[in-house]
């Protein structure tokens, strides 16, 4: 997917909402502004959005002389998800359909993202998991359960720290033995990393490597050689979030399905679905999304 002009006020609110969330001075933060403002009048717009945004996020960890600037808030956000865990697991083992209820608390894990959102907070993630039963689904439950069933080895693309606590309970309910979970080889945004996985217990359950990327999404030719391995030899691969489908929706002849939600008018309108909605949705050979 392709980055549009309306990417670019994005951006700009991305950098401005991490400064303030992040507590930093006026001073700092109208240098970092200025900065990623220049950076966006060079944007090439043939690019996927996360090209931009790996571009940034590097920005703001060089200018804070901070590596992982959302670490405070990726342990809150594991530690309430930890919290939730017991109670959501409980929920899926005693629902009609344990494999549909774990893969919508899945997706409503999606709403972690503060790339996406600069106001996230426990309470509205509890919203969204108390809908998270009712809202329609963009896509096939029915097709992605057939091709889990039929696939010899499966790539389980995270996405945010938080979220992989969510996803646990989709994974615990996979072919774990053909399982590889893969976060981000360095911390971007609250996107999650080995250290995230390893605190949801993902490490204990199922083989979690990671891209050796720090882009907030899986750029193929960012990553690391053995993650490319991996990715071609996975006859399924199911990516969390908006950054993986901005970065793998085009990707021609692999079976991939993107579990999100779609928290921006452009990638809904890319899916062909509703702001807001949850998606489950996969690519024919063409690139082309198709249900059933």
């Amino acid at each position: 997917m392709q980055t549009y002009l309306d990417c670019i006020p994005c951006f700009a609110r991305q950098a401005l909402e991490a400064m303030r969330r992040l507590g930093r001075d006026a001073e700092t933060t109208e240098r970092l502004v200025r900065v990623v403002l220049a950076e966006l009048s060079r944007l090439e717009f043939n690019q996927p959005p996360p090209v931009a945004g790996k571009r940034i996020h590097r920005l703001i960890r060089e200018l804070l002389d901070d590596e992982d600037p959302y670490r405070e808030l990726k342990e809150r956000f594991n530690r309430y998800a930890l919290e939730l865990y017991p109670s959501l697991a409980r929920q899926a083992g005693e629902s009609a359909d344990p494999f549909e209820t774990s893969l919508r608390l899945a997706i409503a894990g999606n709403s972690i993202d503060f790339a996406a959102f600069g106001d996230i907070s426990e309470t509205t993630i509890g919203a969204v998991l108390e809908r998270a039963m009712r809202r329609p689904l963009v896509g096939s439950v029915s097709r992605l359960r057939r091709e889990v069933e039929a696939a010899r080895e499966i790539l389980y693309l995270a996405d945010n720290a938080g979220e992989i606590v969510f996803d646990r309970l989709l994974i615990e309910r996979l072919p774990r033995d053909r399982v590889t979970v893969v976060v981000r080889g360095h911390p971007v945004i609250n996107d999650a990393t080995m250290e995230d996985a390893k605190a949801a217990g993902l490490t204990e359950l199922v083989e979690v490597i990671d891209n050796g990327s720090d882009a907030p999404g899986t750029l193929l030719d960012d990553c690391s050689a053995s993650f490319r391995r991996r990715f071609e030899r996975a006859d399924l691969v199911v990516a969390k979030g908006m950054g993986n489908y901005e970065t793998l929706n085009e990707m021609g002849g692999r079976r991939i399905f993107f579990l999100l939600i779609a928290k921006c008018p452009l990638v809904a309108e890319h899916i062909g679905c509703a702001e807001g909605e949850f998606v489950v949705s996969t690519l024919d050979g063409a690139g082309r999304d198709v249900e059933g």
